[in-house]
């Protein structure tokens, strides 16, 4: 495969944009090689700049259900552009979009649309802060939530430590009020509670982590954690960036039927474009300015053109949900397919899946925390990326993130898929 044009462009950017681009898993450092840049993307296909097609199973890390350049989006989007790009001010469709939003989504009675994922959790946890008067709140080690100094913090030495700083530039200041727990472990939220009794405004997770490789919640852990959260006061919020609208129409809190008091979103609501929103109960939304004291603000949160791609795919998602049903079979096919094939070879590999997210690990124990996805064998991962890659079919580039699949991958494309990744393990076995 020539990627000589990817190649120049890689060496170029890096004169100019730190690490040759504009967020880090695009490197490609996880998997070695060097990174494809992409010209165009239509349906299950992407392009790059040197003409090679790939089937794609990222979408844009979510958004693209419907796969890529979607008529009914890019007319949305063409349709927003004759009345203009940018007014800073109210707009009809913001209104639009909001009901929407609360008619799809269980724990949504308000919501407040920013303009990136980062924004929405960076601001959930500030309104949950202002709404219970205390500072800390709990994340799950291993999820991610976005680049904000609060939730770059790995694990201290137990469940009751505090955390420590991930990357330089933040603070011990600001890690001081972030408490980390294993995901699926409901003993050790019951041990930081008691620890900080009374000192924690939020908990966040992911409800189905997808950035550590997709897990899945235990029978009754996300039930176990709206108990303890309601029980001792705290604000139990989930970031649905990725889950929202893909796993079901009202996202992971529908699929699992737990209710949080407040939901982070982006990504698919605005269709591909940049956008993020963060909801929830009324009374704790009545506490964001300028209906109440917790500021927060956008010049561009609610921009018409996001606003207008993400009307059109959730009218299209909401009134035509036996999508969910036919991306669930997709779903299936793959998973149940790369099973198959590992066990015809002889391998055991985990591979986890639910509705229209997968991932395979290279690890033969069950992948239900971050620790047992630490487990996997990343080199071998890498060595399997490439020769996917080279097959024409573009992965993530790291072990340990979802895939995220669309309803434009028909039957023959799901073959071409399984038949590379046949040959793939074969390859990367030999070696």
């Amino acid at each position: 495969m020539n990627i000589s044009e990817s190649k120049r462009l890689f060496a170029h950017a890096q004169n100019f944009i730190p690490g040759g681009v504009n967020s880090p898993v695009r490197a490609f450092r996880a998997v070695g090689g060097e990174p494809v840049f992409i010209k165009r993307a239509d349906g299950a296909f992407i392009f790059d700049e040197d003409d090679n097609a790939y089937i794609e199973l990222i979408n844009s890390w979510g958004p693209m259900i419907l796969g890529h350049n979607h008529p009914l989006i890019r007319q949305a989007v063409i349709d927003a552009m004759d009345s203009g790009t940018s007014f800073g001010a109210p707009t009809a469709k913001e209104v639009e979009i909001a009901e929407l939003i609360v008619q799809m989504v269980p724990s949504v009675e308000k919501v407040r649309m920013v303009n990136s994922g980062t924004e929405a959790t960076m601001s959930a946890i500030r309104v949950a802060r202002g709404f219970t008067g205390r500072d800390k709140f709990i994340k799950m080690e291993g999820h991610y939530h976005g680049h904000g100094d609060s939730f770059l913090i790995s694990a201290g030495s137990g469940a009751i430590t505090m955390g420590n700083p991930d990357s330089p530039g933040v603070t011990k200041g600001t890690a001081k009020d972030t408490l980390l727990a294993p995901y699926n472990s409901l003993e050790a939220i019951e041990e930081l509670v008691a620890a900080n009794k009374g000192e924690i405004a939020a908990l966040i997770l992911e409800p189905v982590p997808g950035n550590m490789g997709l897990t899945i919640p235990f029978p009754g852990y996300l039930q176990g954690l709206r108990e303890i959260c309601t029980r001792e006061g705290i604000v139990l919020i989930f970031d649905e960036v990725m889950t929202g609208f893909r796993l079901a129409p009202g996202g992971a809190q529908e699929l699992f039927g737990v209710t949080p008091d407040m939901t982070t979103l982006g990504k698919i609501i605005g269709g591909g474009m940049p956008v993020g929103a963060y909801g929830g109960k009324k009374e704790i939304m009545e506490h964001v300015s300028p209906a109440g004291p917790v500021y927060q603000a956008g010049t561009l949160s609610g921009n018409p053109i996001a606003m207008s791609a993400g009307l059109a795919m959730l009218h299209h998602l909401n009134d035509h949900r036996e999508i969910y049903g036919e991306l669930l079979t997709i779903g299936r096919k793959i998973a149940e397919g790369i099973v198959k094939i590992n066990l015809e070879l002889g391998y055991h590999y985990t591979v986890n899946h639910l509705g229209s997210m997968y991932s395979l690990f290279f690890s033969t124990d069950p992948v239900v925390d971050f620790e047992s996805a630490k487990k996997s064998d990343t080199q071998l991962f890498g060595k399997y990326f490439q020769a996917m890659l080279k097959r024409g079919v573009y992965l993530a580039p790291s072990q340990f993130e979802s895939l995220f699949l669309s309803t434009a991958l028909r039957d023959d494309l799901i073959s071409q898929i399984l038949l590379a990744h046949q040959e793939s393990m074969k390859e990367i076995h030999s070696i």
